[in-house]
């Protein structure tokens, strides 16, 4: 199978491999290129490949979406970290990924207060009429 990450700026990964191992919403799984063509929504973790040469490979992946279709494989994330020490690479994602998601939460969540008061306020406006 071919796999490719896709970063926001850059391919992280783009090589023939054997076998690949992520993380989903409902748990692990496997793939290998007689697998049914397959989509799923990754979870912050690691996701493995075997390369060329039956070396297992880790990259750390923030949330991203996995599709399978044919011998193709395509991986998009917003980030990703590819290779070093597997113990390394668990730290990233525990300090980095999942930093970023409470980040992302607590803003969405202000954004959220801050579009509630605008409506509020726009329909006290129509109600006096002004």
């Amino acid at each position: 199978m071919n796999l490719k990450v896709l970063l926001p700026t850059e391919v992280l990964v783009d090589e023939e491999v054997g076998k690949i191992r992520a993380e989903a919403e409902n748990g692990f799984f496997c793939l290998r290129p007689s697998h049914i063509d397959f989509t799923a929504a990754l979870v912050p973790g690691l996701l493995s490949f075997d390369n060329s040469e039956g070396k297992e490979i880790f990259i750390a992946v923030d949330e991203g979406i996995l599709v399978k279709y044919g011998h193709s494989v395509i991986v998009s994330t917003r980030s990703a970290v590819k290779g070093g020490e597997l113990g390394q690479l668990e730290r990233i994602v525990e300090e980095q990924f999942m930093v970023l998601d409470d980040k992302e939460k607590a803003a969405r969540s202000a954004v959220a207060k801050i579009e509630a008061g605008f409506v509020r306020r726009f329909l006290e406006v129509q109600k006096r009429g002004w």
